[in-house]
């Protein structure tokens, strides 16, 4: 089975969300998602995940550093500030992704805008997700 890490900075909303799909997508890798910080489960995240059938109510947020030792297979960072800021992580053999996925976090406005900008992302995020199964995971 192999390992795919998902890093953001804070693990709480485009980690998560990736963490979804790929483990709703693939049952032949077991998924992590972390952090370069910890900012706890976005909510916004955890609603718009529903909305689309995938419960991450019972993620947490955690450090990238909790997972030391654990033999990556693919490191996926879904935000610049993670890539560039990420401490080392020893994985010589770990295939590096890296996707910047727009953070709806940062949206301020009605309750339609935000709802609207964790839509938008949501989707950006299962699109990549599905064609990153699709690419490393149904080769022949």
């Amino acid at each position: 089975m192999k390992n795919i890490l998902v890093l953001c900075t804070g693990n709480s909303c485009r980690s998560q969300m990736a963490h979804g799909y790929l483990k709703k997508l693939n049952g032949l890798a077991k998924i992590y998602s972390a952090g370069i910080e910890t900012h706890g489960l976005n909510l916004g995240a955890v609603a718009i995940m529903k909305e689309g059938g995938i419960d991450i109510s019972r993620h947490s947020s955690n450090l990238v550093e909790e997972y030391d030792g654990v033999a990556w297979d693919y490191i996926i960072t879904v935000c610049d500030h993670a890539k560039d800021n990420c401490p080392y992580i020893p994985a010589p053999n770990a295939k590096r992704i890296h996707q910047n996925f727009f953070d709806p976090s940062k949206v301020t406005g009605s309750e339609e805008i935000r709802h609207a900008a964790f839509e938008k992302a949501r989707n950006e995020i299962k699109a990549f997700s599905t064609h990153f199964m699709a690419e490393e995971f149904n080769k022949h």
